[in-house]
């Protein structure tokens, strides 16, 4: 008895490949590790964008991401931008299981007085 995971092609033409873009979520929380970023809150701006299968009733929610994102960076009040993004898609994935890709960009625009930092990581599953 062979048991198959591949999707018939009439299931794989009745789901639906989405991209949610949120851009210039902004919002001010620690984060940094100089003693300066340690104490005084900054602005952030993240842009994410998330592809995945809609099924039916199945969707990702977007406030619900751009919440996720603000709350879990002001909670956390992480050292290096690299923790958070690894920490924030780890949880949106963990709350919507239908998606595909995700691109967090997350900025500090105001760190340096002659340009903007930010660092970016994309994960596709």
């Amino acid at each position: 008895m062979r048991i198959s995971c591949v999707l018939s092609q009439e299931k794989r033409e009745s789901l639906h490949k989405y991209t949610i873009t949120i851009k210039d979520l902004t919002f001010e929380t620690i984060i940094g590790i100089l003693d300066k970023e340690r104490v005084m809150k900054q602005r952030v701006i993240a842009d994410v964008k998330i592809t995945y299968h809609k099924e039916a009733e199945t969707f990702i929610n977007y406030a619900q991401v751009a919440k996720l994102i603000e709350k879990k960076m002001q909670k956390e009040k992480y050292f290096l931008l690299e923790e958070a993004l690894d920490a924030i898609i780890l949880e949106i994935k963990r709350e919507f299981s239908n998606i595909l890709s995700i691109n967090l960009k997350i900025c500090k625009p105001d760190i340096l007085d002659n340009c903007e930092v930010a660092v970016e990581i994309f994960k596709k599953y």
